[in-house]
């Protein structure tokens, strides 16, 4: 009897907290308290934590060259700051919600591109204006353009999970 009551307040718990997560405004203001790494940041809103994954790029990964940098560079920009969320109230496969985040007009997102710390993740965005900060960050060699070689972090990742399965 125990058991099956504790798994519905847990059912019941899980659900409320992701029904109030649905019900987001396109656009809203949040103040950063976390920062995951270079695309994932976590906000506070209505005294609710929710975590952001920053939409049309990808940045590398902690242990990738520039992975810290990138992580360091989004800590600077908007740490424990009131930032402008801006969403289309569409989720990721691990429940973050993809935003663009604006902080004094800039756009996060866009000046981790324009910076070199994130490339622009064309399998999830077509927006074109990224493609143009990609093109000048690495004609002007800045942050991962200054490398000879790098990996891109889609393909590290998937690096990373086969190395795993061939243990």
């Amino acid at each position: 009897m125990k058991l099956n009551y504790f798994k519905y307040l847990c059912t019941l718990v899980l659900y409320l907290s992701f029904a109030s997560v649905e019900k987001l405004p396109h656009e809203f203001f949040a103040k950063v308290i976390g920062i995951k790494d270079g695309d994932t940041i976590e906000v506070l809103y209505n005294k609710e934590a929710i975590i952001i994954r920053l939409a049309h790029i990808d940045c590398p990964e902690k242990k990738q060259p520039f992975g810290q940098k990138a992580k360091q560079f989004v800590a600077d920009f908007c740490f424990d700051k009131e930032v402008k969320i801006i969403t289309k109230g569409k989720f990721d496969r691990y429940r973050r919600l993809i935003a663009v985040v604006e902080y004094k007009n800039k756009i996060l997102n866009k000046q981790l591109v324009a910076n070199g710390y994130a490339l622009h993740f064309k399998k999830y965005s077509k927006d074109t204006t990224y493609n143009t900060l990609e093109e000048e960050a690495r004609f002007l060699k800045k942050g991962m353009w200054s490398q000879k070689e790098r990996i891109e972090p889609w393909l590290f990742r998937k690096r990373k999970v086969s190395k795993k399965t061939h243990q």
